[in-house]
């Protein structure tokens, strides 16, 4: 099937948007190839678009926060055997050495732009913009989701492991004091950054667009990632860890709205033999009286 053509914010007649986020170019988001795809789908027969969606957000943020306690276990190993953890006192012995005033002031600006109210101002701007242009909720659902899977992974893996910060005297005022794994700008600016920007390429019909897209919300994120570094605000591994979590937790949120868009598409499949089967019914002579 193609995808439908280029009237980015129209609905169709029953002003379901379905249609207009079904595709990525030519890619239908309803078709899954792996087996699990197939099977998550075919769930979706029982419990209805919306059903579908709720329940996939819920599970999926029990999960994130199940992925993070992982990821702590995973983190301590990690650090007891040194390895990548060895980047740590290197990496920030390194930005420590490039800093300038100018430079500092910089990454300042820029790493508070994913801070506690940079991004929530980002987030809602975005729900506003994309619920007003599509005439739909999906985009408060979706950025809501994101955000509030983001906190509870942040707030669980600070809880978790409590590591510190590098020292204030390696860091880069005003500071900060709260547990140093994972990061939490770098965890929002992968989710929020990410979520955007899929909503953004549902709607854009050609190929150089999306890569745009695409390559504005990943650069974003790994330039919030390396100015927690720069300013020492975190150590490498923080980042790297919110890098995965954010990613996964971005991935499970994509996956609850194609299994949304495949309820509504066989929903609607289903609806269409009953609909003709009525017509022609209706469309029958009556007998004469």
């Amino acid at each position: 099937m193609k995808p439908p053509p280029e009237d980015a914010d129209s609905l169709d007649k029953n002003g379901d948007d379905t249609r207009r986020d079904r595709f990525i170019g030519d890619r239908d988001l309803t078709t899954w190839r792996s087996r699990l795809g197939r099977q998550l789908a075919r769930v979706t027969q029982w419990l209805g678009p919306y059903a579908t969606l709720t329940t996939t957000l819920v599970i999926g943020m029990v999960a994130v926060v199940a992925l993070t306690a992982i990821a702590a276990e995973i983190y301590e190993a990690v650090t007891e055997s040194d390895g990548v953890a060895g980047l740590d006192k290197p990496l920030l012995a390194a930005a420590i050495s490039i800093r300038t005033p100018w430079l500092d002031t910089a990454a300042t600006a820029l790493t508070d732009v994913a801070g506690v109210i940079g991004m929530p101002i980002i987030a809602v701007l975005a729900i506003i913009i994309l619920t007003i242009r599509r005439h739909s909720w999906t985009p408060a659902l979706l950025i809501t989701a994101a955000g509030i899977g983001s906190l509870l992974m942040t707030i669980a893996g600070k809880n978790l492991i409590g590591r510190a910060r590098p020292d204030l005297t390696d860091a880069v005022p005003p500071y900060e004091h709260s547990p140093s794994f994972p990061s939490g700008h770098a965890l929002n600016a992968v989710v929020i950054a990410g979520i955007i920007a899929y909503l953004l390429i549902l709607r854009q019909q050609r190929l150089t667009t999306r890569i745009i897209t695409i390559t504005i919300a990943a650069t974003f994120a790994v330039a919030i990632g390396a100015t927690r570094v720069y300013l020492g605000h975190h150590w490498f591994t923080d980042v790297l860890a919110a890098y995965f979590l954010g990613a996964g937790w971005l991935a499970l949120v994509i996956t609850a709205h194609r299994l949304y868009l495949t309820a509504r598409v066989r929903k609607s499949l289903q609806a269409e033999p009953s609909k003709s089967s009525l017509q022609e019914t209706s469309s029958e002579p009556k007998p004469d009286a």
